[in-house]
């Protein structure tokens, strides 16, 4: 073959691979950038594990628009359409479309293993113990568990660490779980993915046990987590719903791996897709 020729396939080759990219699919995933175990700008997270997966069956290339996920998050990304996914999301939120439930978890306790492992929100011990959970909005006891101690008079001897926290250090909501370890506190109560996650890495880790009962009347302890996209897009949720069925091993294995613990739909409230 002559160079002229060699050339000439060359650069059909490089046009055909440009013009490959440029038509290449998009995965556009709204995310947090300092949120382990769920996600973060270094794509450590099980949510980022659940992107790629999800991008993989649908030959399409991650980018990521990264807002800190707090009070805003939906309507400055996904409202906003700089992205199209949000990969976590609790189920009913009016300003998305979720997809069927990917998994379903709990509030953990979460306790040292030489101390007595906590099971109820009705143990008399809680009554003797310093308990921690975390605090989202200004109102202090904003969630589950901290109303229902709340309503059970359990208040003094709890301490309220912010889920957000210093957001220039990493993993702010890791402050509670490290409380358990370091022995400020005797028992944490947190959201699973959460506490399972780093519980496992304290040294020793820390055990955790699901709160039970799991509706504790007007407050729900478990929750069923969905994908979430726009609602004027139902097609890309038919596709997204698809991949989660398809590849349901290769998700419980990443969430396996992260130490999220689960529970039965029957122990969720609200919808059971």
């Amino acid at each position: 073959m002559s160079s002229a020729c060699r050339n000439g396939l060359v650069a059909i080759m490089l046009v055909a691979l440009a013009t490959s990219a440029a038509n290449a699919r998009e995965l556009r995933v709204c995310a947090d950038p300092n949120n382990l175990p769920f996600s973060n700008e270094h794509l450590e997270g099980f949510e980022n594990k659940m992107a790629a997966l999800i991008a993989e069956e649908l030959h399409a290339e991650v980018t990521y628009t990264w807002w800190a996920q707090r009070r805003g998050f939906i309507r400055n990304t996904l409202k906003a359409n700089d992205c199209d996914l949000v990969a976590g999301t609790a189920l009913g939120p009016p300003m998305l479309a979720p997809t069927k439930p990917y998994y379903r978890s709990s509030y953990v306790f979460v306790t040292r293993p030489d101390t007595p492992e906590i099971t109820s929100l009705d143990d008399p011990t809680l009554r003797s113990l310093w308990i921690g959970v975390h605090l989202i909005c200004d109102d202090g006891f904003n969630v589950p568990p901290a109303h229902a101690l709340a309503e059970r008079g359990i208040i003094s001897n709890v301490r309220g660490y912010t889920l957000y926290g210093d957001y220039r250090e990493p993993n702010p909501p890791a402050r509670l779980i490290e409380a358990v370890s370091s022995g400020a506190i005797d028992v944490a109560v947190a959201w699973g993915p959460l506490g399972g996650y780093f519980a496992a890495l304290q040294n020793p880790p820390l055990r955790i046990t699901p709160v039970h009962p799991s509706i504790d009347g007007p407050f729900p302890m478990a929750f069923a987590i969905s994908m979430g996209v726009r609602r004027d897009d139902p097609g890309f949720k038919q596709e997204i719903e698809e991949v989660l069925q398809r590849r349901r091993a290769d998700i419980d294995t990443i969430l396996d791996a992260f130490h999220v613990p689960r529970v039965r739909s029957d122990q969720v409230a609200g919808p059971r897709q």
